[in-house]
């Protein structure tokens, strides 16, 4: 027997709209931790002397548990309160900033950006089944085009926030104020959702159905795809032994296959419905997003990472070549959010195409462009990548969700967000091995100077560049799908 769906309240247009503002300040605080946290990295490393495997975990570790919270987190929410889990989990988002601010050790930080990571999973499912909920037709596209505009910039802008807090705190301290710098802005957010997100429906009545067995199969699914990629960093003392957990991976997802179904089956609620991926929108659209975002935290790691160790560049101006990409994507965000009921699927293609060809521009220009020259071409570059991007998010999420119930909206967005944190975790670990991999190589082969980083920037964007372009052929076989679907139906009637 299904849980029984809640009754939603309906809501003026400013309430919509407050509603909205509120739940997108949440996302944004929780994707700028994401990004702005990779600019730190090697202060990190000389303040609390962390190795590189301890350094990978600062980041990736935030990455794991916000993807293991993330299904079970909108399930709750779609059942109970969604107020409630912003609550929750800025609550908890705030505490562990103050945490990981105040970290003597790097496993006290580990810790403490783990328990992160959770609190982000726990908010996000909640973002996107509010949007989902409130809105509808044109102005749930124009809702979802400021959405994405808005992860845009918190993602792009996230180096450079990170930057200018370390050179305002000092090379030794100035890491930890970008933590500290969490704790007012959550709390202006979490007031916002107490005193001014408008109550969206009526509880649901009867307990909690979350299927405890498929949470714990799940979770160690998760656990067992994500630990290998997590864990390479790219140097030479990488453990390849930690490959065989994807052996643990295969076992683990095909028990949790058997089991989802045999609990539908006789009647009850699954953790994840696989009647979703029936639905072609939705799945055509989540493995688009995967891809995509298995490329794009990797290119702007990867570009960062060249300017300030390669080019030699501060956090702060390495951080700033990404500011265009910011302001580009959120222009075209809107606009494409504005478009996507009228265009469709060919709108997020041509984004996909003008990303794709940024791609290897950058890395054209990062190896023919002089080193004083270089970080304003590379921003030219950003620049007209932000353009695509912005065609490429909010417009998918768009048509992601466009024919998913509203009662599934928070679990459906969660299923998403899940495929866009693997395909963080895979996507960084590639790039940083191809990276860090031809630094080793080429070192040892006698190479030294800007052309050490010239080859490792070049092999780490040939991975972006594979998985921009599985994205965009997924995003034509959708279109062509579609058109042959409408072709048939026409002929049909």
């Amino acid at each position: 027997m299904s849980a029984p769906a809640t009754a939603s309240i309906p809501l003026t247009h400013g309430q919509r709209w407050r509603a909205f503002w509120v739940c997108v300040s949440v996302a944004a605080l929780t994707i700028l931790d994401l990004s702005k946290v990779n600019v730190a990295l090697p202060s990190i490393e000389e303040a609390l002397g962390a190795g590189s495997t301890e350094l990978q975990l600062v980041v990736s570790g935030y990455v794991l548990l916000f993807g293991l919270a993330l299904v079970p987190s909108g399930r709750i929410g779609d059942q109970r309160s969604r107020k409630t889990m912003f609550i929750i989990g800025l609550s908890l988002f705030i505490a562990m900033s103050v945490v990981c601010a105040l970290a003597p050790t790097p496993e006290v930080l580990i810790a403490a950006r783990l328990l992160q990571g959770l609190a982000a999973g726990i908010q996000m499912p909640q973002v996107v089944g509010t949007i989902q909920q409130v809105f509808v037709g044109r102005e749930r596209g124009r809702a979802f085009g400021l959405f994405g505009a808005t992860i845009g910039i918190a993602t792009a802008f996230g180096p450079t926030l990170g930057g200018l807090l370390i050179a305002v705190g000092g090379p030794q301290d100035g890491w930890r104020w970008i933590f500290w710098i969490n704790v007012p802005l959550c709390l202006l957010v979490l007031a916002g959702v107490i005193w001014l997100l408008p109550r969206t429906r009526h509880a649901a009545p009867g307990r909690l159905q979350l299927d405890p067995i498929g949470l714990v199969l799940f979770a160690v699914m998760i656990v067992t795809l994500m630990w290998p990629f997590l864990l390479t960093t790219g140097s030479p003392d990488d453990d390849p032994r930690r490959w065989w957990t994807l052996v643990l991976f295969a076992v683990f997802a095909a028990a949790f296959t058997w089991w989802e179904r045999r609990y539908a089956a006789f009647g009850r609620n699954p953790l994840v419905p696989f009647s979703l991926f029936s639905i072609a929108s939705f799945r055509n659209g989540t493995l688009i997003v995967t891809a995509y975002f298995t490329a794009i935290p990797a290119m702007f790691l990867l570009t960062t990472l060249f300017l300030q160790t390669g080019v030699g560049l501060a956090p702060v101006f390495a951080g700033m070549v990404s500011i265009g990409f910011a302001l580009a994507s959120a222009v075209s965000a809107w606009f494409g959010g504005n478009l996507v009921t009228r265009l469709g699927r060919p709108l997020v293609v041509w984004g996909l195409g003008i990303v794709l060809v940024s791609v290897a521009a950058l890395a054209f220009v990062a190896a023919s462009v002089p080193a004083d020259a270089v970080a304003y071409a590379m921003a030219g570059v950003m620049l007209v990548a932000g353009v695509g991007a912005g065609l490429v998010v909010a417009p998918n999420q768009t048509l992601t969700l466009a024919d998913i119930p509203t009662r599934e909206g928070g679990l459906a967005g969660s299923v998403g967000q899940l495929g866009q944190r693997i395909g963080t975790a895979v996507g960084t670990a590639v790039a940083l091995s191809l990276f860090y991999g031809a630094i080793y190589r080429d070192e040892g082969d006698g190479t030294h100077g800007l052309d050490v980083y010239h080859d490792a920037y070049t092999y780490g964007m040939i991975s972006v560049g594979v998985f921009v372009g599985l994205a965009f052929f997924l995003g034509v076989i959708d279109l062509l799908s579609r058109r042959r679907s409408r072709r048939l139906s026409d002929a049909s009637s």
